[in-house]
């Protein structure tokens, strides 16, 4: 079977952890030796680590491992896993006394799906960095998106499953562009062929009738009960065309064009959105803007693919029930 996930770029390997029993985990990427890495963030309530290394000004241009995590601002504590885990395989930014891991990462609000006050630490993180492979990744309810929910225009009672997704768009001349996505919006996820809700808000608890949100928006001016800061899509894109860090942090900007096409409403105050990008290979002369497109492209059904392999949480419904 072709792998027609983020995997499929050359080097790159993803693993998940999820905690015993408990609806939270963890999503690592790990870029071989490390890869020059960019990022772009635009949601209104980000929970991201390490992000300010990639800002083109800055000294550091490497990455050596991505963490996505559930959690909320607890599961920062998975990076603490995932720079043991490199130390120990002598990766790292060279700082002339000794190798420092550079690890950056985001997570996602699930505390609503997790109650047990039981989050992803640096043991689950390192668990993740052990089971990272090249296989194709598992999708859907998985990792960073075992507690992901999205539909959450009336809260977390109306809302759908939601999880992980990964694609990846083969192009000219070999070019990839892969990408993965926990996706756990606050608004729902469309399909961008035919504007069909694929996973939204339900008009109640008890069906699975949905909401039309483009015309909810259009009678509301204020979103009822839901505290800021609950929901994000967050992710990565990677590349086997050879870019720097400015150029990467184009192609972050340009891959938000696939998360808007796919969630509505998208960046709110109320997500944390982040994408990260990066280089992981040595095709040269592919413009840049080419390769923001293709990443577009890659956000989108990495984020399609998310809700359509998700199942059920409890009482949660997932896009498989509708």
């Amino acid at each position: 079977m072709k792998n027609d996930t983020l995997t499929a770029i050359d080097g790159i390997r993803v693993g998940h952890a999820e905690l015993d029993g408990i609806p939270s985990g963890c999503t690592v990427v790990l870029p071989g030796g490390g890869a020059i890495a960019g990022v772009d963030v635009r949601g209104g309530a980000p929970g991201t680590y390490g992000t300010d290394a990639f800002y083109p000004l800055n000294l550091v241009d490497q990455v050596h491992g991505l963490f996505f995590t559930g959690g909320s601002a607890f599961g920062h504590n998975v990076a603490g896993g995932v720079r043991q885990y490199l130390r120990e395989r002598n990766l790292g930014f060279d700082t002339g006394h000794g190798l420092v891991p550079i690890v950056a990462g985001a997570v996602i609000f699930d505390l609503s799906i997790n109650r047990s006050a039981v989050y992803p630490d640096a043991a689950l993180g390192y668990a993740a960095c052990v089971s990272a492979s090249t296989d194709p990744v598992a999708e859907g309810n998985t990792g960073a998106g075992r507690g992901a929910t999205v539909g959450k225009l009336y809260g977390i009672e109306q809302a759908m499953a939601g999880g992980v997704g990964s694609a990846c768009v083969f192009a000219a001349r070999g070019v990839r562009v892969g990408a993965l996505f926990v996706v756990n919006a606050f608004g729902d996820v469309v399909d961008p062929h035919n504007r069909k809700i694929l996973a939204g808000t339900r008009k109640d608890r008890t069906r699975l009738e949905l909401v039309d949100s483009d015309s909810e928006l259009m009678r509301i001016e204020q979103f009822q009960g839901f505290p800021n800061g609950q929901a994000t899509v967050v992710g990565v894109v990677a590349t086997n065309v050879k870019c720097n860090k400015t150029q990467l942090t184009k192609v972050a900007q340009m891959a938000h064009d696939g998360m808007a096409r796919t969630v509505y409403p998208a960046h709110t105050m109320h997500d944390g959105d982040a994408i990260f990008a990066l280089s992981a290979g040595e095709i040269k002369g592919v413009e840049v803007s080419i390769v923001g497109a293709l990443a577009a492209r890659a956000t989108a059904e990495a984020i399609i693919r998310a809700v359509r392999n998700a199942r059920a949480l409890d009482a949660i419904p997932c896009h498989s029930d509708l």
